[in-house]
């Protein structure tokens, strides 16, 4: 991982697998790490279990390849709109889940030279599926990004296999973030019901069954959801369970 110890070289060991999450105080709210200002920040968690390397619906190719692209499709509209907003700073990390979590790029300014670059080090499909670990792992890096909006977005196409319950962990993040981390899933290939929990902390999932619906899916999240909010330009309020 040469390419992320010169990118970041204070975060090269966050590239390889994380240990089990430490624990955390039950009632402490999450308190920024840095001065905050307008901006998002988007922490991306890509699905590499062993499951990704099936076909994908209507196509040849596998489910991996196809989310792929189809992120690398949604991340080009943050070009338009970084031209339009160039005072709204968008800040987008990396991260895929296996039987473990890896970080490809944490949380910074959005790069697309760098974000194509960290998109072709996706690790080949393998293991189990750690849903609840990885959103774990993010979200401390959308608390030092220095932005008031903060989003998790996760596309996977299983149910969780290894770690912590994705649910308890929404349950979590909702509770200590005050509502102010928005948590979206896109479920590729398998049924959005097995999240429906996210509709009970502010957040949503969209059901995506071929590589075509998985783009319209993202691009829903991505520009319906996340850079529409941004012309409102200011604090989340938090949302109180």
């Amino acid at each position: 991982m040469a390419w992320m110890s010169a990118c970041d070289p204070g975060r090269a060991d966050r590239s390889v697998d994380t240990p089990p999450p430490r624990a955390v105080d039950s009632t402490a709210t999450y308190q920024a790490e840095v001065e905050e200002g307008l901006g998002a920040a988007v922490a991306i968690l890509i699905d590499t279990s062993g499951s990704m390397r099936d076909k994908a619906p209507g196509d040849a190719r596998p489910k991996s390849v196809v989310a792929h692209e189809a992120l690398e499709a949604m991340l080009d509209a943050t070009d338009a709109f970084v031209a339009k907003r160039p005072n709204f700073p968008i800040k987008i990390g990396l991260y895929t889940f296996s039987s473990s979590v890896r970080t490809l790029r944490s949380i910074q300014p959005y790069d697309r030279k760098a974000i194509r670059a960290a998109l072709a080090t996706l690790p080949q499909p393998g293991g189990g599926t750690a849903i609840g670990d990885a959103m774990r792992e993010a979200r401390p890096d959308l608390y030092r990004a220095g932005v008031f909006r903060k989003y998790l977005l996760v596309v996977t196409d299983g149910d969780n296999t290894n770690g912590l319950p994705p649910d308890e962990v929404a349950r979590e993040i909702f509770r200590k973030s005050e509502g102010a981390v928005q948590v979206y899933f896109v479920a590729f290939d398998t049924s959005p019901q097995k999240f429906a929990f996210l509709k009970e902390v502010g957040g949503d999932v969209i059901g995506a069954g071929t590589g075509a619906e998985l783009r319209q899916a993202l691009d829903g999240i991505y520009q319906g959801k996340i850079l529409a909010e941004a012309p409102g330009a200011g604090e989340r309020e938090p949302v109180k369970p």
